[in-house]
């Protein structure tokens, strides 16, 4: 347990550091030169294609897998067997979605950011400092990418592409509704109970086809999401 989390603390301080450097390289001169929202779109899209291949000199394209940090690797509950990881991954992640909403609605921090989220002129007009808040927003995103990377390579296996599978949760955003999170938490259920139904139906090779036909769906009917509004600005 005491390598378990050692190696939780460890990945969580070095998504941190990830989150720093990259809102300072990648985001903040877009930013302050009021660049068009594609131009975060390319920077994410540079920086993910920059930072796995920077791995991928380092460590090689080789699998790698974590070392067993627990005796027992499956709990029974109501005759159910269901993986220690698994069960952990919820709590971790029930745990960290009430901490994000309880700093998102009950926090000075969280007030900041939201208003930031919704208008940037505003905010700055009103003595915000815009810099602070996002860099605290991508110290945030930097822990808990750290933290579900630990839990990602302990289910499946360490290698320098494994990051993209962000984009099953860019799908779930997507289907929930991108800025809302709880939307996203209920686009991720769905998602996964879809992708199970579809793999038993059609096959493993032709699921993520259908995947993305349902995302495609959601854009052209109804692009808020599931939990997105609208929300109209006066002139």
């Amino acid at each position: 347990m005491a390598l378990f989390a050692a190696t939780l603390l460890s990945a969580a301080l070095a998504g941190a550091l990830v989150g720093i450097v990259l809102e300072r390289m990648a985001f903040r001169r877009i930013r302050n030169n009021n660049s068009p929202v594609i131009y975060y779109f390319i920077s994410s899209i540079t920086m993910g294609i920059l930072m796995e291949n920077i791995v991928t000199i380092f460590a090689s394209s080789t699998f790698y897998s974590y070392p067993r940090f627990f005796e027992l690797t499956v709990v029974n509950i109501a005759h159910v067997n269901i993986a220690l990881t698994d069960l952990l991954m919820l709590v971790f992640s029930s745990v960290a979605l009430m901490i994000l909403l309880w700093v998102l609605y009950r926090t000075r921090i969280g007030l900041a950011i939201r208003a930031l989220s919704f208008d940037v002129n505003t905010a700055n007009l009103m003595g915000m400092d815009s810099n602070r808040v996002v860099m605290a927003t991508f110290i945030a995103a930097g822990i808990l990418g750290g933290i579900a990377g630990v839990f990602l390579g302990i289910n499946y296996t360490l290698y320098p592409q494994m990051g993209q599978l962000i984009v099953k949760g860019f799908i779930a955003s997507v289907i929930g509704g991108l800025g809302s999170i709880t939307g996203a938490m209920i686009g991720a259920v769905l998602l996964g109970v879809l992708e199970v139904t579809l793999i038993g139906a059609v096959g493993a090779g032709l699921a993520p086809v259908f995947v993305f036909i349902v995302m495609l769906v959601f854009l052209l009917v109804r692009p808020r999401g599931i939990s997105g509004v609208i929300v109209q600005e006066k002139a």
